[in-house]
């Protein structure tokens, strides 16, 4: 893996690494090459395309380096599409196959943010970006709207994959017990916890959650607590200066994550409408697996609406009012929290624990570079069977046996 130095959310390169010096090692089995990048302390629009493109120059000759043991795949992820080229290259020297991984549209995203203004030069990053998606073997991303999107761009069908992001459900889960972050905050053993955990950037629209926390100001019952690092923390911060009802924590080591999450009563998902389609937050699979409410902000007919609408609450984008009547509706009424919550947890086991994403990740590379032949799926066994094989069952395997029907409503 080619990499850079860590730095995100902070803008910050981490004690220990360098940004103007390359490195090596060893995580978890894994060889990095770590390229140095330049990092702005405050990102803008050009800052943001010289600091992209600054690992892209400076990555480029560990790249290189790696033709000479001529890979089966050679994959790159997005942001930035600026790797894309190089990434392309490699595998048409190698004859290795290409594979695009999107996290974010990034072209798309700089339009709706306003970070790229000029007409031209956006017409410009839009045709090459269209180039460059149909020439990778594979063009995954986290989302079937995105897949849409990809689409749309001009990538062939039978090039677009869905690759979620995935959770450690075994590290992630709901505890039987207070989190020890409450004690910590000073937080009251009654009071219900509003949590926001995750970048604070533009494309968060953390002002909203902002605004609904001082509309709910009066309510002691209720702490807002912010967690994490980015460009609009300090304004955040100064806006929320004035309200007792507000906390704030920096970026938690990973250690710590799932004590974090739990100390949750109701996850908030705040999103800027004009990016709601474009983006498939990742911090949502850490907040159903948590086994906590969410309330997300979303339009109909969005991915993330239709991941949290069965089972959570969904309001309109940057609705102050309306996030803080469903905050307001999920803290009087427990039976809600919990049932949204067990829902949340059921879905990121079936749906994104490592094995299930894994495995599909497993079986296309294995696919795509012959090393299994194409994969005969077993027919789907009738109601009738299933039940004949539950009937059967001893009564203590039934208690532990789970069986999904799709179309069924219900099984008696």
């Amino acid at each position: 893996m080619v990499c850079a130095p860590p730095y995100y959310p902070e803008w910050k390169v981490a004690e220990g690494f360098s940004s103007w010096s390359s490195s090596r090692e060893t995580l978890r089995g894994v060889r990095l090459w770590r390229a140095p990048l330049w990092v702005p302390e405050r990102p803008s629009g050009m800052k943001r395309l010289v600091h992209l493109a600054s690992f892209a120059a400076a990555s480029l000759p560990w790249l290189i380096a790696h033709a000479l043991w001529r890979p089966d795949v050679v994959m790159t992820i997005a942001p930035s599409l600026l790797n894309a080229p190089a990434a392309l290259a490699l595998s048409c020297l190698t004859r290795a196959r290409s594979w695009l991984h999107i996290q974010d549209f990034e072209v798309d995203a700089a339009f709706d943010l306003g970070l790229l203004r000029s007409e031209r030069a956006g017409r410009m990053a839009l045709a090459v970006e269209r180039w460059l998606m149909q020439h990778f073997d594979i063009v995954s991303t986290i989302s079937e709207k995105m897949m849409d999107r990809a689409l749309k761009k001009g990538v062939a069908a039978t090039n677009v994959f869905h690759l979620p992001n995935w959770v450690d459900i075994q590290s992630i889960f709901p505890l039987d017990r207070p989190s020890a972050f409450r004690s910590e905050l000073g937080i009251a053993g009654d009071a219900k916890v509003v949590l926001y955990s995750g970048n604070m950037g533009a494309k968060q629209g953390l002002d909203v959650l902002a605004d609904a926390a001082a509309s709910m100001a009066a309510r002691e019952d209720i702490v807002f607590v912010f967690c994490g690092n980015g460009a609009t923390k300090a304004e955040l911060q100064q806006r929320c200066a004035a309200l007792p009802n507000c906390r704030f924590m920096c970026l938690q080591p990973v250690e710590r994550l799932n004590e974090l999450l739990n100390l949750a009563d109701i996850h908030v998902l705040p999103q800027r409408g004009d990016v709601a389609d474009l983006v498939m937050p990742s911090k949502l699979t850490g907040m159903f697996a948590s086994g906590r409410a969410v309330v997300a902000m979303a339009q109909p007919g969005t991915e993330l609406f239709d991941a949290v609408s069965t089972r959570g609450v969904t309001v309109p984008p940057e609705n102050a009012e309306a996030l803080a009547s469903a905050i307001a509706m999920l803290a009087d009424d427990p039976g809600m929290r919990a049932r949204f919550g067990a829902e949340g947890r059921f879905f990121a086991e079936e749906r994104l624990s490592p094995v299930a994403v894994f495995s599909r990740l497993e079986d296309k590379l294995m696919t795509l570079t012959g090393a299994r032949g194409p994969q005969v799926q077993p027919q789907a066994p009738t109601v009738e069977a299933l039940l004949q094989e539950v009937a059967e069952m001893p009564f203590a395997r039934v208690n532990e046996s789970a069986v999904v029907v799709q179309g069924a409503d219900k099984i008696e």
